[in-house]
C-alpha cells in the first residue's frame, strides 16, 4: 500500500482568470489548512504549472480569456495525469455539464461558489481521490506478485505440472516443457498422455490428492531413460483449491535426483555474457538474469556508474526468447527532453523545425525486441507520464501523428541513482516505478567482489595485450598490491582504464607499478625497501605492502578535484571516469567547486 499524503498537505491548482476569485479561493483553501495552493490566470500557464508539479486537485474555470477549460481537460487526459478536476461556471447548461464529464471532470459547480460549497467539494474529491488511488495501488501490487510468481514459476529448476479435477493439464513450468517436450504433450492434454513410470506415478497421486485432499510427499519414482539408464525422481503432490477448502485440481512438483553435469551450471562459472567473477554474489546475479530473462516482464537494473548495467542488460536480452530481434538502446541522461521525446517516439516530417523527413522512433525500431532505457531516473515528469501511458498500453503516438502505433516491446531500464529515494523526494512517479520496477537486479560495486580483481586483471591483460600487440607475461607484486588495495570508485569500467593504460605504457614482460596512474598508489605503502635487481631467479622482489585505510566516495572526489585545482575534466581523467559520471557524483554528494 503506498503511503498516503496526509489530505491537508496536498497539493491544489486553482486556474481562473479573474484575480479576485484566485484569490479568495485561495484564501478560503489556506485558512482551511490546505498550505499548497497554486494558482495560474491562463491556460498555457496551468499547463506550464502541470508540467513541473503533480497536483492532487485542479479546479478551473470554464472559460479562460477566450480559451476554454475543457482544452485543459484534453491537455490532462492526453497526457496521462491522474487527478480530479471540478470545472466552474457562470453560465451552466446541459452541453457545457456533459462535455466536461465526458473529458473526465470529476464534478461541475455554477457560481457564485461560497465558502461552504468550496470547501465540501475540495474535501469529497480529494477523498474520492484517495479512495481512487488506494484501489490503483492494489491492482498495481496485484500485478507486481502476479509477475513475481510467474517469474517464480518458470525459475524453478524442478518440474511443476498443474491439473485440474478432471486430470487435465493446466499449468506447465519450463523444466516441465523440456521434460514432456520430446512426448508432444502441451496445457490441455490429459494427464494420460505421459508415458512410462513417471507418467503412472503422476496419474496416481494426482487423483490421490484430488480425492483424498491430502499431500503426497516425496514419492520416489524410478524411471526407465531411452539409453536403458535409470533415473530417479521425487515427487510431491499438493491440491489446487481457490481458497474455499473445494480441491479444484493437483499441483505436482518433480525433482531429478540422478546427479548431472552441466557445463553452463552457475556454480562453475568465472564468465557470464560478457561478466566476468566467480565470487558468490555475481553467481546470484549470474542466476537472476538466467532465470528473469525468460519471462516476459520489465527489469530494472541498478548499480553504481562502471558496474556493467549495459552488459546486464544485453545478458537479459541473450537469454530472453527475443534474442533473434533487436536489442535498442537509449541514453535518457544525454538528451533534452524533446529530443528525447522524438528519439523514442519518433515524429513526423514538419512537427518541429529541423524535423525535415518522418523518423521512426527507438520505440517502433524495438518491435518485437527490447528497450534499453539507460539512466532512466534522469528524465522529466512530462516523460515520465508519456513512458507510464506507454507501458500501460503498450501504443504510442509519434511527435505530429493523431494516430497511435502499437508495438510488442520488452522494456529495461537502468539507473545509477536510487530511484525509491527519488519517489518519497516527488522527483519520480511511483507508479512508474513499481512499472519498471518488477524485478530488480541490483549490480555490485566491485569494492564488494574484491575476490573477482584477479580474474578481471588476468582477462583485461589478455584482452589488450591482444589488441595492442604487447607481450605481457604478468603483474608484478607492487602493481597487483596497488590493484587489490584500490577501492575503485569508477568500478570495472576504471578498472579497464587502468589496465589498458597500463599495457600501452608497459614495454617489458611484467606490468609493474611504474605503469600505473599515481592515484592508485595512494592506497598503500611499502613496509620496507629493497635493494638489488628487480629481478631475482626469474622472479619479482617480495616486498609487503601496508594498505591505508580505504577513502570514501566523497573523500576520493574531493582529493582529485583538489589536485585538479577545481578543474572538472582533469579531475574525472585521474579518476579514470567520464565527465559526465563525475558530475552525477557531485550531485548525488552535494559537492560544488
Amino acid at each position: 500500500m503506498r503511503e498516503m499524503t496526509p489530505t491537508l498537505e496536498r497539493n491544489i491548482l486553482i486556474v481562473d482568470d479573474e484575480e479576485s476569485l484566485r484569490l479568495t479561493f485561495s484564501m478560503f483553501l489556506k485558512r482551511e489548512g490546505y498550505v499548497n495552493v497554486t494558482t495560474a490566470a491562463t491556460l498555457q500557464e496551468a499547463v506550464q504549472a502541470i508540467s513541473e508539479k503533480f497536483f492532487d486537485l485542479i479546479i478551473s474555470d470554464i472559460v479562460l480569456q477566450g480559451e476554454k477549460g475543457t482544452d485543459l481537460l484534453r491537455h490532462i487526459r492526453e497526457t496521462g495525469i491522474n487527478c480530479p478536476v471540478v470545472m466552474i461556471t457562470g453560465f451552466p447548461n446541459l452541453e457545457t455539464a456533459s462535455q466536461a464529464v465526458r473529458l473526465g471532470a470529476y464534478d461541475y459547480i455554477s457560481k457564485p461558489v461560497n465558502k461552504e460549497k468550496l470547501l465540501k467539494l475540495v474535501s469529497q474529491a480529494l477523498r474520492y481521490w484517495e479512495l481512487e488511488l488506494e484501489k490503483r495501488d492494489l491492482v498495481l501490487r496485484n500485478e507486481k506478485y502476479q509477475y513475481y510468481l510467474e517469474a517464480i514459476f518458470s525459475s524453478v529448476r524442478d518440474a511443476i505440472i498443474a491439473v485440474d479435477s478432471g486430470l487435465n493439464i493446466l499449468k506447465l513450468n519450463q523444466t516441465a516443457e523440456r521434460w514432456l517436450g520430446e512426448f508432444h504433450i502441451e496445457v490441455t492434454d490429459h494427464i494420460d498422455r505421459i508415458p512410462g513410470e513417471l507418467g503412472d506415478a503422476c496419474r496416481k497421486d494426482a487423483r490421490f490428492v484430488i480425492e483424498e485432499g491430502r499431500l503426497v510427499q516425496e514419492h520416489l519414482v524410478e524411471c526407465n531413460k531411452p539409453d536403458g539408464t535409470k533415473k530417479m525422481i521425487l515427487l510431491n503432490a499438493a491440491p489446487l483449491d481457490a481458497g474455499d477448502g473445494a480441491s479444484e485440481g493437483a499441483v505436482l512438483v518433480a525433482r531429478e535426483l540422478t546427479p548431472r553435469k552441466r557445463a553452463d551450471d552457475g556454480e562453475d562459472r568465472n564468465h557470464f555474457h560478457g561478466f566476468v567473477g566467480s565470487s558468490e554474489i555475481m553467481q546470484g546475479v549470474y542466476r537472476l538474469i538466467e532465470n528473469v530473462g525468460k519471462v516476459e516482464t520489465s527489469v530494472l537494473i541498478s548499480g553504481e556508474s562502471g558496474t556493467g548495467k549495459e552488459l546486464a542488460a544485453e545478458a537479459l536480452h541473450a537469454q530472453s526468447p527475443r534474442r533473434a530481434m533487436p536489442l535498442i538502446k537509449v541514453d535518457c541522461a544525454s538528451l533534452p527532453e524533446d529530443l528525447l521525446e522524438s528519439e523514442l517516439f519518433g515524429h513526423r516530417k514538419g512537427a518541429f523545425t529541423g524535423a525535415e523527413r518522418d523518423r521512426p522512433g527507438r520505440l517502433l525500431q524495438a518491435d518485437r525486441g527490447t528497450l534499453l532505457l539507460d539512466e532512466i531516473g534522469d528524465i522529466t515528469p512530462r516523460m515520465q507520464l508519456r513512458l507510464l501511458r506507454f507501458l500501460q498500453e503498450m501504443t504510442f503516438t509519434p511527435v505530429g501523428r493523431d494516430t497511435p502505433v502499437k508495438v510488442d516491446v520488452r522494456v529495461i531500464a537502468a539507473t545509477n541513482v536510487d530511484l525509491k529515494s527519488k519517489v518519497r523526494q516527488g522527483l519520480f512517479r511511483e507508479d512508474l516505478y513499481y512499472r519498471l520496477k518488477v524485478v530488480e537486479i541490483v549490480l555490485p560495486p566491485l569494492r564488494e567482489r574484491t575476490g573477482c580483481l584477479p580474474l578481471l586483471i588476468n582477462h583485461f591483460l589478455l584482452f589488450f595485450c591482444e589488441k595492442h600487440g604487447r607481450r605481457i607475461h604478468s603483474v608484478s607484486d607492487r602493481a597487483l598490491t596497488a590493484l587489490t588495495h584500490y577501492s575503485w570508485p569508477g568500478n570495472v569500467r576504471e578498472l579497464r582504464h587502468v589496465i589498458e593504460r597500463g599495457v600501452v605504457l608497459c614495454d617489458g614482460l611484467n606490468l609493474l607499478e611504474e605503469h600505473l596512474p599515481d592515484e592508485l598508489l595512494h592506497y598503500y605503502q611499502p613496509a620496507a625497501e629493497t635493494t638489488g635487481s628487480a629481478w631475482r631467479n626469474g622472479q619479482d622482489d617480495v616486498v609487503h605492502h601496508k594498505p591505508f585505510p580505504e577513502k570514501s566516495e566523497r573523500d576520493l572526489l574531493l582529493d582529485a578535484l583538489t589536485r585538479a585545482d577545481g578543474n572538472k575534466s582533469k579531475a574525472a581523467k585521474m579518476l579514470n571516469i567520464d565527465r559526465s559520471t563525475l558530475y552525477r557524483k557531485m550531485r548525488r554528494l552535494k559537492i560544488s567547486v
